[in-house]
């Protein structure tokens, strides 16, 4: 149980980010017990929040999750949380009981704090300029539609800086792993991926039981071995990306189609 209220607590350490805009909300939950006294916004931006807390924290409610979904999106209940609304409505109430220069002081107030709790979430690596309408890599959009095979799906494995916006893009080309591998989890094709070197004698019988299709590599990777002697073929190459076709793993086309 102790290990179970360790792993939620670290669970919560990570949702919180540099956690100023947690401590605002918490402030702002306190400051609202104490001063909102109309019923029905208390239970809306008060008791509601404080029960999925409640929940968040209570290793049963963990486990029973754990058991009913996967302990690796347990993070997810904290998106039940209103922090936006309910720090947006407790600055409004202070700055509303207020009046003239101190009003506007504490509403400037606020805005810089708020601004200075966080980072651009574009400044996550894991985000690029929209290039498309798709606002995905282009690299994406060319590599999915070389390797789609209309009718049924193809797996692919991908490069650790793609798999988010390959599961944006297209429903057809599926991976190994899933964005799961970018929050911690652990997967044996993910780590040789994304890997200095690429061992092929490693990576090939593990793509293999997995069932890919197709395997996605940086051009500048450093492969050791060579792919053409465990039956892979070069399929497609763009914007600085390999995609090798295991001939190996049986891709059935459906009637009416020829394989690219």
């Amino acid at each position: 149980m102790n290990q179970l209220m360790n792993q939620i607590i670290t669970t919560f350490q990570k949702y919180m980010g540099t956690g100023l805009i947690t401590i605002w909300f918490l402030a702002a939950l306190l400051f609202l017990f104490l001063a909102e006294g109309r019923k029905n916004r208390r239970i809306l931006f008060l008791y509601t929040p404080v029960i999925v807390l409640l929940f968040f924290f209570n290793p049963l409610f963990a486990e029973f999750f754990d058991k009913m979904a996967d302990k690796a999106t347990y993070f997810r209940v904290c998106w039940l949380l209103p922090i936006t609304v309910v720090i947006a409505y407790a600055t409004v109430l202070v700055v509303s009981r207020l009046k003239g220069k101190k009003a506007v002081f504490a509403a400037v107030l606020c805005l810089c704090l708020i601004g200075v709790s966080g980072k651009l979430v574009y400044s996550n690596p894991l985000y690029s300029r929209a290039e498309n309408i798709y606002h995905v890599p282009s690299s994406v959009v060319d590599i999915c539609d070389a390797i789609e095979v209309p009718g049924r799906e193809v797996m692919a494995a991908f490069p650790p800086e793609l798999i988010l916006y390959v599961r944006q893009y297209s429903t057809l080309v599926c991976m190994p792993y899933g964005r799961q591998v970018l929050m911690g989890g652990y997967d044996e094709i993910y780590d040789l991926m994304k890997a200095e070197e690429i061992d092929l004698e490693q990576l090939v019988p593990l793509t293999r039981e997995r069932l890919c299709h197709f395997i996605v590599l940086r051009q500048d990777s450093v492969i050791i071995g060579e792919p053409e002697e465990y039956g892979w073929e070069l399929f497609y190459s763009k914007e600085g990306y390999d995609v090798w076709r295991d001939t190996a793993v049986e891709l059935v086309i459906p009637e009416g189609y020829e394989e690219k």
